[in-house]
């Protein structure tokens, strides 16, 4: 039965919005995840149905054992949709088999009403936008190279071209030079190649941060990621930075450390050096952060960006803040996100800091970049956007001009808009002190100028998409 407890409290956690689907199941223990993400994913797809079922019987009126309606949503799931309630027999477990003939008849009643054939056309249909976003892995150069991973995948009968003319189909991406775009249908997550830690399962745009901020790779290099967990954008710095210097990664929370920990020993990170502890509460005037130059800061944020990732399947998940409810926390978030910014600018020797969202909202994006910029911590820190040559500048859709106070500094901002970029929603901005000297190595501007030059194979997914719909209504 502790089984079905631990799935309720990943439900309760995402009630709380306390993190997207991803980053709540990341922080189970590793043994039970698989299970556990199982069951929470089945049982959010079906929950606007079982939650009319459970309220037509009254389960949690006549039945106090069932302590919370999460608890009863997957017990209730096992029991219609799978086989049983799998746990022995107990208290809980027969407080649910007390209501079996209702649950089911109840269930059959919402069936016959919606006119479905079966049961499985009463779940939750996907978020369409993901249909248009490839499935993404990020070779992981601390194991091997990019050309390496791509004669393998070819000896397994892949081809380099279009990932949504055939399910074989892949290509080097255009803008991050070790990222590969493969068919949405292609799976991994059992593959030999991620169980080793040689192939990163990452979006695109969760890969822009770590590109972007373009640490170093030196012996004397050091670097902060302000919060690693669960680990693959912290793997993305430590491989740009060939295994090289110091890269701090900084998690609070004990359970998504030990993620980050067996994240970054899967990913055979070196140079890594995990603090369980709140970035906020670690001074800039520490000694072992006196050489820091680089810090990424991607902290938490309402997710509204996300749409490949099931975060569909949550009801609090939407588009746009549509309540005073949601104007307050997103306020709330904005709040501590720039709170994130000014810490990070405290600090003596920084000079390059990354600001990342994988939100929609201007609220966490431009207006908390706007408000960083006029803080005292700026002023004293002289700190400014980067030039945007400097920002990704092959990437077409930047921020929004009418969200800054000077309009000309969105070009300086990356956004990314779920199923018109063939990435999740996501935002990127990069603080540069002024007079810095320039701390990127010679390995990452080759990596730059590489990311030019791919052949034809790594054009954008997106448009490629677009001409071939454009010749096709051509010729009608």
């Amino acid at each position: 039965m502790n089984f079905y407890f631990e799935a309720a409290k990943v439900l309760d956690k995402l009630d709380a919005k306390r993190g997207s689907i991803k980053g709540v199941i990341a922080s189970i223990n590793e043994k039970d995840r698989k299970r556990t993400a199982a069951l929470v994913i089945e049982t959010l797809k079906y929950k606007p149905v079982l939650n009319e079922v459970i309220s037509a019987v009254r389960l949690l009126k006549e039945e106090r054992k069932i302590s919370s309606n999460n608890l009863a949503l997957v017990l209730v799931h096992d029991l219609l949709l799978a086989n049983g309630i799998q746990a022995g027999d107990g208290p809980v477990k027969q407080a649910i088999l007390r209501h079996k003939t209702r649950l089911h008849g109840e269930f059959t009643k919402i069936k016959i009403k919606r006119g479905a054939k079966s049961f499985a056309e009463l779940a939750q249909s996907d978020d369409a936008r993901a249909a248009s976003i490839p499935r993404y892995i990020r070779v992981n150069t601390s194991c091997w190279t990019t050309e390496e991973a791509v004669h393998t995948f070819k000896s397994r009968g892949f081809e380099l071209s279009d990932p949504f003319a055939s399910s074989k189909g892949f290509a080097r991406d255009e803008h991050i030079p070790d990222l590969l775009a493969f068919n949405p249908q292609t799976q991994f997550s059992d593959d030999p190649l991620f169980k080793e830690g040689k192939i990163i399962l990452q979006d695109k745009a969760s890969c822009f941060p770590a590109y972007i901020l373009s640490p170093p790779a030196s012996d004397e290099s050091a670097v902060i990621d302000a919060t690693a967990a669960p680990g693959n954008k912290t793997s993305h710095l430590s491989a740009l930075m060939e295994n090289k210097g110091k890269l701090f990664a900084f998690e609070r929370d004990k359970k998504r450390f030990s993620t980050l920990r067996m994240m970054l020993a899967k990913a055979r990170c070196q140079n890594v050096q995990p603090q369980n502890a709140d970035f906020l509460a670690t001074s800039p005037a520490d000694p072992q952060y006196a050489s820091v130059t680089h810090i990424l800061l991607d902290p938490s944020c309402s997710g509204s960006g996300i749409v490949n990732r099931l975060d569909h399947l949550l009801e609090t998940v939407i588009p746009e803040a549509e309540n005073e409810g949601d104007h307050e926390r997103l306020n709330k978030l904005a709040a501590f996100q720039l709170t994130m910014i000014k810490h990070a600018m405290k600090f003596p020797a920084v000079d390059r800091i990354v600001y990342s969202t994988c939100s929609i909202h201007a609220v966490e994006n431009e207006h908390v970049v706007r408000r960083a910029l006029k803080s005292e911590e700026a002023a004293n820190g002289r700190f400014k956007l980067a030039a945007p040559n400097d920002v990704l500048p092959t990437w077409r859709r930047r921020g929004l001009a009418e969200e800054m106070d000077d309009p000309a500094d969105a070009l300086s901002l990356v956004r990314c808009s779920p199923g018109e970029d063939a990435t999740n929603g996501f935002f990127v901005s990069l603080f540069v002190r002024e007079n810095a000297h320039a701390s990127q190595s010679p390995k990452v501007e080759s990596r730059k100028r590489g990311a030019e030059e791919h052949d034809n194979t790594a054009r954008p997914v997106a448009k490629r998409r677009k001409k071939k719909k454009a010749a096709k209504t051509g010729s009608q």
